[in-house]
C-alpha cells in the first residue's frame, strides 16, 4: 500500500514538459498537503455549497502542486494530469476555473488573489455564511504589487477573521520590509505568525487558531527539505 508521500510524488511526476516553474510548484506542496488533508471543509461532495469553506491560489504561476492536489483528493482524475501541456487540456499553465474542476479563481496575474479573498469573505458574511472560511496563498514577490498592501489595510479594518493569508517566504521579493512580512501584516492589524513552511504539524496549529476578530496571515518559511515534508 502506498504511502501519503509516495502518492503525491507519484502524482506530482505525471506533470512532466518544459516551463514548470518547478522551485514555484515546491515550495507550495507542504502548505497545500495540510490544507486539503487537514484544515479545509473542501470535497468534490460539497463544492457548490455556499457555505464550504474556499482556497485561492493566488501564486498561479507555479500549479503543479494545485492540480497533484486536486488529482489526489478526488476533484480530477489522476489521468487527467498526463495531459498538461497538451492542446485542449483543461490544466493550463495558470489554473482556469472554468476548465479545471476544483478551481475557485483563475489565477497568475500576481496581486489578485488577496483583494478577491476579501471580497469573497465580505459576500460571505453578508449572506450569513459565518462559517465558511477563505484561504489565499500568495508568494512572498507579490507583495511587489501594491493591490495586496491596500487589501491588508481594508481587511484589518474590517475585522475580516474568516479570512487567512498564506505567504510562502522562500526571499524571493525584490525589496522586502523591515521586521519582515508578518511585521507588515500585524502593522494593519492583522494576527501574524511565522513557521517553517514544511512543518506540517506547525502549519496545522496555525491554520486552526480560533478567530480573535482580526483575519490572520501565516507566513511559511522555505527553508530546505526535511523529514516529514510531503514534497
Amino acid at each position: 500500500m502506498l504511502t501519503t508521500e509516495e502518492t503525491i510524488k507519484g502524482l506530482f511526476a505525471r506533470l512532466t514538459g518544459d516551463d514548470k516553474h518547478l522551485a514555484a510548484a515546491t515550495s507550495t506542496l507542504d502548505v497545500l498537503w495540510v490544507l486539503y488533508d487537514r484544515v479545509l471543509n473542501v470535497s468534490p461532495e460539497n463544492i457548490d455549497d455556499p457555505g464550504r469553506d474556499r482556497f485561492y491560489l493566488s501564486k498561479g504561476h507555479g500549479p503543479m502542486a494545485y492540480y497533484t492536489m486536486l488529482a489526489a483528493k478526488g476533484f480530477i482524475e489522476p489521468e487527467t494530469l498526463d495531459t498538461w501541456r497538451t492542446f485542449g487540456s483543461p490544466l493550463g499553465m495558470h489554473p482556469d476555473r472554468n476548465l479545471a474542476p476544483g478551481v475557485e479563481i483563475s489565477a497568475g496575474s500576481l496581486g489578485h488573489g488577496l483583494p478577491l479573498g476579501v471580497g469573497t469573505t465580505l459576500a460571505l458574511r453578508a449572506q450569513g455564511h459565518h462559517d465558511a472560511r477563505v484561504f489565499v496563498l500568495l508568494g512572498d514577490g507579490e507583495f511587489d504589487e501594491g493591490s495586496n498592501h491596500e487589501t491588508m489595510a481594508i481587511a484589518g479594518r474590517l475585522g475580516l477573521d474568516r479570512l487567512t493569508a498564506i505567504v510562502i517566504d522562500n526571499k524571493t521579493a525584490s525589496l522586502g520590509w523591515p521586521g519582515g512580512i508578518a511585521a507588515r501584516f500585524a502593522g494593519e492589524d492583522w494576527r501574524a505568525s511565522t513557521v517553517n513552511g514544511r512543518d506540517h504539524d506547525a502549519l496545522y496549529e496555525a491554520l486552526t487558531r480560533e478567530p480573535d476578530g482580526r483575519p490572520q496571515v501565516v507566513v511559511a518559511e522555505i527553508l530546505p527539505f526535511a523529514e516529514g515534508s510531503a514534497a
